[in-house]
């Protein structure tokens, strides 16, 4: 069990990462896309991708993943509308993944049109995503 005061503290941690991992996957695909030239300026320095992925957003990831494990143990907290609000979160995960497909492909200059309709739909996946796990959290429909 859980002391109650631990407890604000623990959601805040996740609300907080889960907050970070969602801009953090939107500026990525926004990013992404901007990137992606059909010619690439060779003088120009590219925007470090892979440093925005593996230092923010992946560990934004991390924490916001165990952290909501947390708050579910302490809570032990049941219902479809977590089992929906998982799924989303399964989603995300996967934009996630897609995004570092993405940058991997950036960096070895592969098809700039390919990797700005990657990065597109990444974007308007993880849009759609965040705000289904936000309406399932507040609204709680299931």
């Amino acid at each position: 069990m859980h002391a109650p005061t631990e407890m604000p503290w623990l959601k805040l941690l996740h609300i907080v990462a889960l907050v970070l991992w969602c801009a953090s996957l939107l500026y990525l695909a926004a990013a992404l896309a901007g990137s992606a030239r059909p010619a690439p300026d060779a003088s120009a320095a590219p925007l470090p991708l892979r440093a925005l992925f593996t230092l923010a957003a992946t560990p934004a990831a991390l924490l916001a993943i165990a952290s909501g494990t947390a708050v579910f143990v302490a809570d032990f907290t049941l219902g479809v509308w977590l089992v929906a609000k998982l799924t989303a979160v399964a989603g995300l995960v996967l934009v996630h993944a897609w995004c570092g497909v993405l940058t991997i492909r950036l960096e070895g200059g592969g098809d700039a049109r390919a990797i700005r309709r990657g990065a597109a739909f990444a974007g308007f996946a993880g849009i759609g995503l965040i705000l289904a796990v936000l309406w399932l959290v507040l609204a709680k429909p299931l």
